[in-house]
């Protein structure tokens, strides 16, 4: 199958999408997908999708989904002497918050911001603790409210962490935001490979949703509009092969030991079978987690829609989940394309 490196994946991570303001990763991902599909669209609310038909017009339509949204923050309130406050969009993390930098999407472009941390030396010891979200402030350089507001910042201005991402030498790549730009990349990966390789009987949907960190609604109203008889969600699960993380109470998963399949909950028993067959078919390691209740991914909404949608939930292993520092192993990804593209490839015409 040609290479669909990532490289890619890389150049969406390079764009901020925090949820709500997801227009410029999904112009991105639609540049990325257009030369090798047939039809490339958009909803309302920004949901996108792109179309590669099946040989076989009667064949299933298997929708692949993931969310193309971050976590971020938005602000809330702009002091007399131009210090700015936010609230989370999505499950950002104040712990780690204090004296990060910060990239302001403002009505005159971009603006840098930093998060305030009173210095150590200044602190005093026994009431050291982590801050509330309303205790943080973020200096952008301005000394008044009217400075701030020249700047094209206001109540209502996202942003995200400043961040970026990065190759490492091993192969792995950390950065902000790959939960879940990786999905995003690995649906584009997929197509491309059934474009120039086999194309299946089965038409492949490929769908990048909106505001999953905030709720999953994108995943619910596209899933009602395309109406597929099927659906392979993609997400990021905790990888917990570091060190004081507790098996017997968060399970084990690793990085680089491939992508993990889950089990229960709106996850298909006849999709997670066909998975599992096609991994042992073609000697691909997968990983199994368990999912008694909801996902907490796309997949809760999706498989409620309408009559029920049979789907299934594919993970790729991630540290560090909602930090600046995310990390994967891009092995992973590459198991996992090969994984569903046989899946696709071999899916019967007249469905499960």
């Amino acid at each position: 199958m040609p290479n669909f490196h990532s490289d890619r994946l890389i150049q969406l991570l390079s764009v901020a999408s925090p949820s709500g303001w997801e227009t410029d990763l999904q112009n991105c991902w639609k540049e990325q997908v257009s030369p090798f599909v047939e039809k490339v669209d958009s909803d309302a609310y920004g949901n996108s999708w792109a179309v590669l038909p099946g040989k076989n017009t009667g064949a299933p339509q298997i929708m692949l989904e993931a969310h193309a949204d971050e976590i971020g923050f938005i602000i809330c309130y702009i002091d007399e002497k131009g210090f700015v406050y936010i609230v989370p969009i999505g499950g950002s993390d104040r712990t780690i918050s204090a004296a990060r930098r910060l990239r302001f999407f403002g009505d005159k472009g971009e603006v840098l911001g930093i998060i305030g941390n009173t210095a150590i030396h200044l602190r005093e010891k026994n009431k050291d603790k982590i801050p509330e979200w309303h205790e943080l402030f973020v200096d952008v350089g301005a000394a008044s409210a009217e400075d701030v507001a020249k700047l094209g910042l206001r109540v209502g201005t996202p942003a995200v962490f400043q961040e970026g991402a990065q190759l490492l030498p091993s192969g792995r790549i950390t950065g902000r935001g790959i939960d879940n730009r990786v999905g995003c990349h690995l649906t584009a990966k997929i197509l491309h490979g059934l474009q120039t390789g086999n194309c299946p009987d089965v038409t492949t949907v490929a769908v990048n949703a909106v505001q999953e960190e905030i709720g999953c609604h994108g995943a619910g109203m596209i899933a009602h509009r395309l109406r597929p008889d099927y659906a392979l969600v993609f997400d990021v699960t905790h990888a917990t092969d570091t060190p004081g993380i507790n098996h017997k109470q968060h399970g084990k998963i690793c990085l680089g030991k491939g992508p993990a399949v889950s089990h229960g909950s709106g996850n298909h028993p006849k999709l997670v079978a066909r998975l599992v067959e096609t991994a042992e078919k073609l000697s691909l390691p997968l990983q199994h987690e368990p999912t008694p209740g909801r996902t907490s991914t796309d997949t809760d909404v999706i498989y409620k829609t309408r009559a029920g949608i049979p789907s299934a939930l594919v993970s790729i292993p991630l540290r560090y989940m909602h930090s600046p520092s995310e990390l994967i192993d891009y092995q992973d990804v590459e198991i996992a394309c090969t994984l569903v593209s046989a899946f696709l490839r071999d899916f019967p015409a007249g469905g499960l």
